[in-house]
């Protein structure tokens, strides 16, 4: 019987059979969705609490009709919205397999979720402050970017980090449908080919990716969290 650490899973970097490679493919769609989501969450994310706040007829038809298409987006499953999307991954993307197609899918996933954790962040700077700084005549902008943000910064990093682990998770679905890395790995060389090597080694993996990117998270969250720092 061959010894656990001579499967050819470790020892080789074939993209089709090697843990490594997976793994970096993992890593390449968490990381890519994640620039994409925060492109466009974020700013959705302080949309909905701008216009969610302001009196104008015309902003708050913007919240409800935002707001209603990120609580959709919401509610779908993904392995429903990334079979729901094919068509239109394959206009996008060219194709509705491999790494850049569930990408595709995982971003359109994650900017409603991570859109509605930002709206909930900016709820949590105190009124007082920005009404001091609307006080001193600030503009709107200002506002968002010299208060808004700031103040939020270490509840937005962790949002950030719970939408980065969830994507992780999504990605090993994503890899069941065609999207390669470890849940791609672990449905084929694992589960399918009764390989519990193969299926152990892509858990513990995952579990050590999201520990890290749970440590990380939490540490920029302090680093920029002036009320711990003064505590």
């Amino acid at each position: 019987m061959t010894p656990w650490w001579q499967n050819p899973v470790f020892t080789t970097w074939d993209s089709n059979s090697s843990l490594w490679s997976n793994t970096l493919i993992t890593l390449y769609m968490t990381l890519g969705t994640m620039v994409f989501a925060t492109i466009v969450g974020l700013p959705l994310g302080i949309l909905l609490f701008e216009t969610e706040r302001s009196r104008g007829t015309a902003a708050r038809w913007v919240n409800r009709v935002v707001g209603f298409i990120v609580n959709i987006g919401r509610s779908f499953p993904f392995i429903i919205l990334i079979i729901a999307l094919i068509p239109v991954t394959r206009f996008v993307v060219g194709r509705v397999t491999g790494p850049n197609a569930a990408m595709f899918a995982l971003t359109i996933s994650a900017i409603p979720f991570l859109a509605r954790m930002i709206e909930i962040n900016l709820r949590e700077v105190a009124a007082g402050k920005i009404e001091a700084v609307q006080m001193m005549g600030a503009t709107r902008w200002q506002v968002i970017r010299q208060v808004l943000v700031p103040e939020a910064l270490p509840g937005i990093i962790g949002s950030l980090t719970t939408t980065t682990i969830a994507v992780i998770g999504y990605t090993a679905m994503a890899g069941t449908v065609g999207g390669k890395g470890l849940g791609d790995l672990a449905n084929r060389m694992g589960y399918q080919s009764y390989d519990n090597v193969v299926m152990v080694a892509t858990v513990v993996l995952l579990i050590v990716i999201v520990i890290a990117v749970q440590l990380l998270g939490s540490a920029l969250a302090r680093a920029v969290d002036h009320r711990a720092r003064h505590a």
